[in-house]
């Protein structure tokens, strides 16, 4: 029996996911206002564009260090506390930077430190979520996260540079710091308390390695993770090269943020249409087509069309980026309980440092070649590679039968899609 697709009244329905929902869109918004404001202080400051740039880079750099190295902390304690600490230290670190005559290194700095603490965070988060939410649930969650992620990203935007005319610099940090304790007390209030992990039989000492090792070493978590990345960096470098794009285009501020707003709105409207109208069994069939589809459909920008067709380009793309939404359901299930939080925070840092690469490489091309004919060349070349990776998919697919994951062999009725595996261990 196919199961129907959750509504997201029942995903709501979970008290739990209600409040870490609603922790999750502040806690989110604090890190879109606090790199907007410190960004803008740095640069009132100092008149470096440069130095600027670092501090709204300095998320980045965080993911690429914190990443591997806190993201454990959330397989080593109670996953709700370390998203409660992480909040208070983010609130109690944020308004320093809202002191006066504090040097603008020193703010790079700060912010830096602020977001180290965004990897155990989301790492906790995403291995807390298949313990709160069964059975279909929890992908059509992830989607609803993914869609208030993507509004979530253009408004903070705008909110940080709002809030700074409305209330002064120091007074959106302040507001800023807000966001974490409000964040940390809806954690407290709604989020049950569940006990550590248990580590798996073994040496009882941490290893920093095991969620980079069970990747590594399981042919599905593999294949989801190489996908992911590759897929997602190939479309993600055009986004790098907005403004110019815009130039070529004749265009001006109005265009790029015209550009700039295409692809979240499709990934919106992607999320959508896969978590609701579309059939839990079915999603897993899509994740490889649909990976293809987010970079292949940019190779047509090679051809210089319209600005029109180009935002429809990048709305497809975007809508089609949200393969990753059954996909990211699919690993947390792969891994094991013990594992989770680690091998979110490889996925993600892997994610991160392939996406900045990625827009650092297009923007060096983009300098030789016009934006057009790089973001065209690397949709297509991201397409070849996802095809290239096809070989690698699990040929097995999760069937939901009333809550429970169980694993089957696909029949030649299913078609020549490659099937993915995804049962709980």
């Amino acid at each position: 029996m196919t199961e129907r697709a959750a509504t997201y009244a029942e995903v709501f329905a979970v008290r739990e996911y209600r409040y870490l929902f609603g922790a999750y869109l502040l806690s989110l918004a604090g890190d879109q206002i606090t790199a907007v404001t410190v960004a803008y202080v740095v640069y009132t400051g100092t008149g470096s564009a440069a130095l600027s740039a670092a501090a709204y880079a300095s998320s980045y750099l965080a993911w690429l260090t914190a990443g591997p190295l806190l993201s454990g902390l959330a397989d080593r304690f109670p996953r709700r506390r370390v998203l409660v600490v992480c909040d208070l230290a983010r609130a109690a670190l944020i308004p320093l930077a809202a002191l006066p005559n504090v040097a603008a290194p020193a703010l790079v700095v700060l912010l830096f430190l602020v977001n180290l603490l965004r990897p155990p965070f989301v790492a906790a988060r995403a291995a807390l979520m298949p313990e709160v939410l069964d059975g279909d649930r929890y992908p059509v969650a992830n989607g609803v996260d993914n869609i208030c992620a993507q509004v979530v990203q253009v408004v903070g935007f705008a909110v940080g540079g709002s809030l700074v005319a409305l209330l002064s610099l120091r007074g959106a940090l302040l507001v800023d710091a807000g966001t974490f304790l409000v964040s940390a007390l809806l954690i407290m209030v709604g989020v049950r308390r569940r006990p550590a992990p248990r580590p798996a039989a073994g040496p009882a000492r941490p290893d920093r390695a095991a969620g980079l090792r069970i990747i590594r070493t399981d042919p599905r978590l593999r294949a989801y993770v190489l996908v992911l990345w590759t897929a997602s960096s190939f479309t993600y470098a055009a986004e790098g090269l907005m403004a110019p794009l815009a130039r070529q285009y004749g265009g001006g501020a109005g265009t790029v943020g015209l550009l700039l707003a295409a692809a979240p709105t499709g990934m919106a409207l992607g999320g959508v249409a896969l978590t609701r109208f579309c059939p839990p069994a079915v999603r897993p069939r899509l994740i490889l087509p649909l990976a293809v589809l987010s970079a292949g459909v940019l190779a047509a920008v090679w051809l210089v069309p319209p600005l029109w067709l180009v935002l429809t380009l990048l709305l497809l793309a975007g809508a089609a980026s949200a393969f990753a939404v059954p996909l990211n359901a699919l690993f947390g299930r792969a891994v094991p309980a013990q594992l989770r939080g680690r091998a979110f925070g490889v996925a993600i840092t892997g994610l991160s440092g392939f996406q900045g690469l990625a827009m650092v490489t297009a923007g060096l091309a983009a300098d030789r070649w016009t934006p057009t004919t790089v973001i065209g060349f690397s949709g297509l070349s991201g397409a070849l590679v996802v095809l290239a990776l096809a070989p690698l998919w699990p040929r097995r697919a999760a069937v939901v039968t009333d809550g429970v994951e169980r694993l089957r062999t696909p029949s030649i009725a299913d078609g020549p899609t490659a099937k993915v595996g995804g049962g709980r261990r």
